[in-house]
């Protein structure tokens, strides 16, 4: 038992489910990105997502390219500014290729809504989202749609595979929801 998992309230998603979840996305993204003509690039949205791409561009079967953007909207505070920075842009050109932005978690999508219409003016032939988690928030709407959904979870504070608190619980093997104590 790791020094981290006594911080953890309950598991939502074992590795076991999570190796499932990215099975599952890495099929039908790459039935879907299939046949001539398709230049697939996978844009990871930094820090969180490392980890879900790491493992789901080795669950997709056609060729790719792997790129990573930082961007910031929550500066030192621990809402939203609604102020969106990147910090660190492509450095590939995506201009005529299919991007497939890969996120971790999406509640509500306001930062990817903007990255999205960053991306779009780069003129991709196409731009689509892969979230591993979509938090379900009661009475809202996320801003995004995103085409390619691993699991839905519920509107409580997740960490592990990637997601954190104060850049800790990352390496949790598995998704769980911290412990209020830990947080408040």
């Amino acid at each position: 038992m790791s020094t981290m998992d006594k911080d953890v309230e309950r598991v939502l998603f074992s590795e076991e489910d999570i190796h499932g979840i990215v099975q599952r996305l890495g099929k039908q993204i790459s039935e879907d990105y299939a046949g001539e003509g398709k230049d697939l690039v996978l844009i990871a949205v930094l820090r969180g997502a490392v980890v879900f791409m790491g493992d789901l561009m080795r669950a997709i079967d056609v060729p790719l390219a792997i790129d990573f953007m930082a961007v910031s909207s929550y500066g030192d505070k621990a809402k939203s500014s609604g102020i969106v920075r990147i910090i660190k842009d492509l450095d590939v050109d995506i201009k005529g290729r299919d991007v497939l932005i890969v996120e971790d978690i999406l509640d509500s999508g306001l930062t990817l809504k903007y990255l999205m219409k960053n991306l779009s003016a780069r003129h991709p032939a196409s731009l689509e989202v892969a979230a591993f988690l979509w938090k379900d928030i009661e009475g809202k709407q996320a801003a995004v749609n995103p085409k390619y959904v691993g699991a839905h979870c519920p509107d409580a504070f997740v960490v592990g595979y990637g997601l954190d608190f104060a850049e800790k619980y990352r390496n949790l093997p598995y998704v769980g929801v911290l412990k209020p104590e830990v947080y408040s």
